[in-house]
């Protein structure tokens, strides 16, 4: 008999990891994906021995070509069934667009929207004849505004909430959730690989992967969309008022890059 699980990709650190271990804690079974299997295979054994649940490792870099239909197939192979979906890999470049590597780029493309509709693609249509299951995916409040220096990456978000947002729709009476996550800055190893200077922004204004992971896991259910952070969601609700260019360009001085 299959084993349903929920598949965590990202898992190995930031809101993946909190996400894996928010949903260890309310029961699920999970399945594991990022590159660095190490991390996975310390953090399934912390999960399984605090939780009793069990959790697969599936080592995988999703933006390699036939990678996810790899990944698929693997579930296949170990009798898993996913249950839950969490699309939450992804990473975010900052610079001039033309001055940066453009594999780079394409890299981001593929994890960040490309990974992330054919899994939707693969999983979802068992979920919708089973007649239940949560699709997570993770963009960001850089969706809501085209940002300078870092264009790639809140493109990127902009599709993950246009596209969630049209699948919600689509799946009304079919038993299957479908939920868009958009955080806003989260204390996570995302700046530092990003080389994002976040010094600047208050306190008041970031959170934890903790505290995003368990506002995501509270909102399945009940709403296609949730801005994570009550001072987010108030200047997410501000900027239908704001002059698009003007949006933009205030956009390009609150993004900064690190010092050294």
């Amino acid at each position: 008999m299959a084993r349903e699980i929920a598949l965590v990709t990202g898992a190995s650190s930031g809101i993946g990891e909190a996400l894996a271990r928010r949903l260890a804690r309310d029961g699920l079974h999970l399945g594991l994906v990022a590159r660095r299997a190490e991390r996975l295979e310390a953090l399934a054994t912390e999960l399984h021995a605090a939780y009793s649940i069990e959790a697969d490792v599936l080592p995988a870099d999703l933006t390699k070509s036939g990678a996810v239909a790899g990944l698929v197939s693997e579930l296949g192979s170990r009798g898993l069934d996913v249950d839950w979906l969490v699309n939450n890999a992804g990473f975010g470049t900052l610079g001039r667009f033309d001055t940066l590597p453009l594999d780079r780029e394409l890299d981001q493309v593929a994890l960040n929207v490309e990974a992330l509709v054919e899994l939707t693609g693969r999983l979802l249509p068992p979920m919708v004849r089973r007649g239940r299951g949560v699709v997570m995916n993770l963009a960001s409040i850089g969706a809501y505004t085209p940002t300078p220096n870092m264009a790639t990456y809140t493109a990127t978000k902009a599709f993950v909430l246009s596209f969630s947002e049209a699948v919600a729709v689509e799946l009304a009476g079919t038993g299957v959730r479908m939920l868009c996550v958009c955080p806003g800055v989260t204390r996570t190893e995302f700046q530092d690989r990003a080389n994002v200077e976040t010094g600047h922004v208050p306190s008041f204004l970031q959170q934890s992967a903790e505290q995003v992971a368990d506002e995501a896991v509270r909102a399945v259910g009940h709403r296609p969309v949730v801005v994570n952070g009550l001072l987010n969601r108030v200047g997410v609700g501000l900027l239908k008022f704001v002059p698009h260019p003007l949006l933009t360009r205030a956009a390009a001085g609150f993004i900064r890059a690190r010092e050294g």
